[in-house]
């Protein structure tokens, strides 16, 4: 069984003589781009926007609560997007996608926003994004719809549908459905709490690592 490096990875079955093509899915905050929501608790100095899914692992919760916040706060939308443009991608981020892109069909499985992520998206190369989308109301969010249910979990199962066979990487609590599902799934980076709850992943601190287990 060997690997093409073009855009489309070919992993040939010389005994049945079939085709397969791998998917990359990546979370996106704190695995390629930094918090969006932790960027904005520096800039307003709230700590309560330091939590994330490391933290809280009901999505629902996390959101409740960051919602609160910011009603509370005043905080617009217009002050979190000029957060998100001072952001730039991890060090390292474009160059792992590089070396993705000529191995696998890289998806972003998030749950962030789409009015968050997409100017992010164009800082390391536009990879396929599937996310939420915020409600906004005169510069103020208020609220937010789900893609479906358990979206990371359905995004691994809708590309196994396909015949695709997946690998996927996330760092904290609301990704391990998406490691669960994957034929092979991997921490990256993620906290201690984390890896102590889900021994099973294994796991790795930079992206040297992360390829070494993308490609065992």
């Amino acid at each position: 069984m060997g690997r093409k490096n073009n855009l489309l990875v070919y992993a040939y079955n010389s005994y049945r003589g079939e085709v397969a093509v791998d998917v990359l899915c990546l979370d996106l905050e704190g695995v390629l781009i930094p918090e969006i929501w932790q960027g904005v608790a520096e800039r307003t100095g709230i700590e309560a926007l330091t939590k994330t899914t490391r933290d809280i692992p009901v999505y629902e919760d996390l959101m409740q609560l960051r919602l609160k916040v910011l009603a509370e706060h005043n905080i617009s939308m217009s002050l979190i997007e000029s957060v998100i443009a001072e952001l730039e991608p991890l060090p390292g981020a474009r160059e792992f996608l590089d070396w993705a892109r000529q191995r696998y069909q890289v998806a972003i499985i998030s749950d962030t926003f789409y009015q968050f992520a997409l100017p992010m998206m164009r800082k390391i190369g536009s990879p396929m994004l599937l996310c939420h989308k915020l409600e906004v109301v005169d510069d103020r969010i208020t609220g937010y719809s789900i893609r479906q249910p358990d979206p990371k979990r359905c995004a691994v199962r809708a590309f196994q549908t396909l015949s695709y066979r997946v690998l996927a990487a996330g760092d904290s609590y609301n990704d391990v459905s998406m490691l669960d599902q994957a034929e092979a799934g991997f921490f990256y980076r993620a906290p201690a709490n984390v890896v102590s709850d889900y021994p099973q992943f294994p796991k790795a601190e930079n992206y040297e690592e992360l390829q070494t287990l993308l490609e065992g």
